[in-house]
């Protein structure tokens, strides 16, 4: 407990920083994601090659190297100078929509094709089909692997750590250079986000049951 007591000073806001990062960058990535998810099954041959495209690469890169990346190869472009934090945010928004992507993307191939027919045989778009008849129950559907993603996405915040963002990873590093016992505060570290994947695991426990009552 004296590692604790002793350093609240740093878990306080090093925690606090990294549930901001994680909010922000979730949020983004459901928007992102369900956006990529949207061109994906476009019947715009332009519009799903996009979609392809970015999931294929974003999945299949390191996130250590989108971080690069942004930290350094980015402001070589001299375009718009932002600081870790955003950077930060962008570059785990970035990677894990093409996750999400895939994600609500397999829940749109759950629902029955011929719900979207008898939408578009009211004369309803494309656009109307997937986002008043199609999302909604597609999104029901791909709680389970979702809530995944996003726990996945919590535990990748610790990475931006390595690219000067005070977060719940760089405890360790500070707690070193105070004498402190390094491997009680990994433990620490260790317990809080366990305490906040526990919290995921609720929402997604309270979702399930909700929206299975709808159905």
């Amino acid at each position: 407990m004296d590692v604790l007591l002793d350093n609240l000073d740093l878990f306080g806001p090093f925690f606090l920083t990294t549930i901001e990062l994680f909010l922000i960058a979730g949020v983004a990535s459901l928007v992102l994601g369900t956006i990529l998810a949207m061109l994906r099954v476009s019947p715009v041959p332009a519009l799903r090659v996009i979609g392809t495209v970015y999931v294929t690469l974003l999945r299949n890169t390191p996130l250590t190297l989108v971080f690069a990346f942004l930290v350094f190869a980015y402001p070589l472009l001299d375009i718009v100078k932002i600081d870790y934090f955003p950077t930060a945010a962008v570059a785990l928004t970035l990677y894990t929509s093409a996750f999400i992507c895939e994600v609500v993307r397999s829940g749109i191939n759950t629902v029955p094709v011929g719900q979207a027919e008898a939408a578009r045989a009211l004369g309803l778009h494309f656009g109307q089909v997937l986002g008043q008849v199609v999302l909604p129950q597609a999104l029901r559907s791909v709680v389970p692997p979702m809530i995944s993603t996003l726990i996945a996405l919590l535990k990748n915040t610790t990475i931006a750590s390595g690219f000067s963002v005070a977060e719940a990873g760089a405890i360790r590093q500070y707690i070193s250079e105070r004498g402190g016992n390094q491997l009680v505060a990994l433990l620490w570290v260790a317990l809080g986000f366990i305490v906040l994947v526990l919290v995921l695991s609720l929402l997604q426990r309270s979702l399930e049951k909700r929206w299975s009552v709808a159905r």
